[in-house]
């Protein structure tokens, strides 16, 4: 998955790179007031290292190796956690999870992931600002547009 607005791209991020990902969502955490518990950051950590969307299940299993081994609700609870704070997008068509390198919240626009539909490929942009069109009084938390189709890699 990239990240267009920090050019930094998941799929070969480095320690280097996951280390500064994982600081920024360390301070953001600290700035909202939050705490970004051991479980968290392993959460955080497996999506941002994951290679494409990952589903909740898996990081399970790859959290299961320790003593006290996590379950589903732990995981649950710490993908919510990190959707909230807009480290970490939820692939509603794909029951999935992509990270986010950006520290932002999408609160001047909107998430647009564009899904490979042949190697299952995740690419994130920032999208204009949410509609103009909603209904009166309905206010608007989070907003994220999937795109299907082909990426440049399998368009060839």
């Amino acid at each position: 998955m990239l990240c267009a607005e920090q050019g930094l791209d998941i799929l070969t991020m480095t320690a280097d790179s996951t280390l500064t990902a994982l600081a920024a969502a360390d301070a953001l955490c600290s700035r909202q007031g939050e705490r970004l518990t051991p479980v968290r950051r392993r959460v955080l950590e497996l999506v941002l290292t994951a290679d494409r969307p990952v589903k909740a299940y898996d990081l399970l299993e790859a959290l299961k190796p320790g003593p006290g081994s996590a379950k589903p609700p732990t995981v649950y609870r710490a993908l919510d956690f990190l959707i909230g704070l807009g480290l970490v997008h939820k692939v509603e068509a794909l029951n999935a999870f992509v990270g986010c390198t950006t520290v932002h919240t999408h609160s001047d626009g909107c998430a647009e992931l564009f899904i490979c539909t042949h190697c299952g490929a995740v690419e994130e942009r920032h999208g204009a600002p949410v509609s103009t069109h909603r209904p009166e009084g309905f206010r608007i938390e989070r907003s994220v547009i999937e795109h299907f189709g082909h990426c440049s890699l399998c368009d060839h």
